[in-house]
């Protein structure tokens, strides 16, 4: 079927997109689709999320252990004391993605986040997550989403708090990334690694 899985060096079915290079492959396998937990990985993923947008996932993947580095390994208490001193480095930090707006909003929203308590930024995301049960199961890539009814209203509840840079769309990939939803095609051999576990 057009948009259907295909087959990998080691003949297993995979989304299209995880066979474009080695590093999709090993994230597509290891990463996508499967939960993470944890306010600090959560900002991390919300943080790339937002510095992908306008561009391809790949760009920001191969740049990640740059911005790990980059960004104090986006633990959300040591984000929120960078000064502005660390914001003009960040901007000529050749192993990041380079974008004044990005960088600010990064920077802001760790600020906002050292307010909350423990967990917060977990539950909040989390309780977005639509019910697997009666979901329909992608079986071509023209089946999934880019924006869900659950990642409009993680959008808005973001943006409510004070956060930037978490319109629908990167909410929705955020939504993905994390294992909030299985968007694994149907015959993919890592559908089932999510939260939504495998499904007919």
């Amino acid at each position: 079927m057009s948009g259907g899985t295909m087959t990998a060096p080691d003949g297993g079915p995979r989304c299209p997109w995880g066979l474009s290079t080695e590093d999709y492959l090993a994230y597509h396998d290891t990463e996508w689709g499967r939960p993470v937990h944890g306010d600090d990985a959560l900002f991390e993923r919300l943080c790339l999320e937002a510095f992908q947008s306008g561009l391809s996932w790949l760009t920001i993947l191969r740049r990640r252990e740059g911005f790990r580095s980059a960004f104090a390994g986006f633990k959300i208490s040591a984000v929120a004391d960078f000064t502005d001193a660390d914001q003009d480095r960040l901007l000529a930090d050749a192993g990041i993605i380079r974008n004044r707006a990005k960088i600010e909003a990064t920077l802001a929203n760790a600020k906002v986040l050292a307010g909350w308590r423990d967990g917060e930024l977990d539950e909040l995301i989390w309780s977005h997550a639509p019910d697997p049960v009666g979901r329909p199961v992608p079986h071509t890539v023209q089946d999934v989403p880019a924006v869900t009814p659950e990642s409009t209203a993680l959008a808005k509840d973001l943006k409510k708090c004070g956060l930037r840079f978490v319109g629908p769309t990167t909410a929705y990939a955020l939504m993905q990334a994390c294992g909030l939803v299985d968007d694994h095609l149907a015959d993919c051999v890592a559908r089932g690694g999510g939260a939504s576990g495998s499904a007919s």
